[in-house]
């Protein structure tokens, strides 16, 4: 399960991993809390707190991803990056980042999906599956039938759904092919993200 911090103003994000951090304990290789901030952040503000989650999730052995920006990446020491499809190519990414870094990317259809992984990438985030509010300006969901034609594609490579993905939705996801699946507004709109982070885990078990 990856968590995607929403770190617009007004919001909780380091509370929202440290809850999250907190729900996987005894199991950190279940999950991964991926660094996401708004593009009009500077880069030093990305840093500080890209080491602010660092400082949540090392100690627990959570591993930290960078969305987007991979200086900000290599800067925290981070575990690797994602990419999206504006973002360098996946394969200068790999360049970046070494041949040991984790590297996601952005995919939608089987032939980006092959691409990707010719490239480097380690796993691929696929999305949206569903309806969702949390990013403005993406395309149409894709439905569990498309994460799972773009996970039959790529059958040694783990998909990661994404794009209004509840506890509802894992086992479709799931039964589809998708490996794992992240999530923004399940846990940074919830009461109790802990306890909905412990739900999503079980219904990914």
């Amino acid at each position: 399960m990856h968590v995607i911090t929403d770190a617009r103003p007004g919001r909780d994000a380091l509370g929202v991993v440290a809850a999250a951090v907190a729900a996987a304990t005894g199991t950190p290789d279940t999950l991964a809390v991926q660094v996401r901030v708004e593009d009009d952040v500077t880069d030093r503000a990305a840093y500080e707190f890209g080491l602010a989650v660092a400082r949540i999730c090392r100690p627990a052995g959570v591993m930290v991803l960078v969305n987007d920006r991979l200086d900000v990446a290599v800067a925290v020491d981070a575990d690797g990056a994602h990419v999206g499809a504006d973002d360098l190519p996946v394969a200068a990414a790999r360049g970046v980042l070494g041949p040991a870094a984790v590297l996601g990317a952005t995919c939608r259809e089987p032939v980006s999906a092959r691409a990707a992984v010719a490239a480097g990438a380690t796993y691929l985030g696929v999305g949206p599956a569903f309806q969702t509010s949390t990013k403005a300006g993406l395309p149409a969901p894709l439905g569990a039938p498309g994460i799972g034609a773009v996970a039959g594609a790529v059958e040694s490579t783990p998909v990661i759904a994404i794009g209004g993905v509840d506890v509802d939705a894992v086992g479709e996801l799931r039964a589809a092919g998708a490996y794992g699946v992240a999530v923004v507004g399940a846990l940074a709109h919830s009461a109790n993200p802990q306890a909905a982070t412990s739900a999503l885990l079980k219904a990914l078990a």
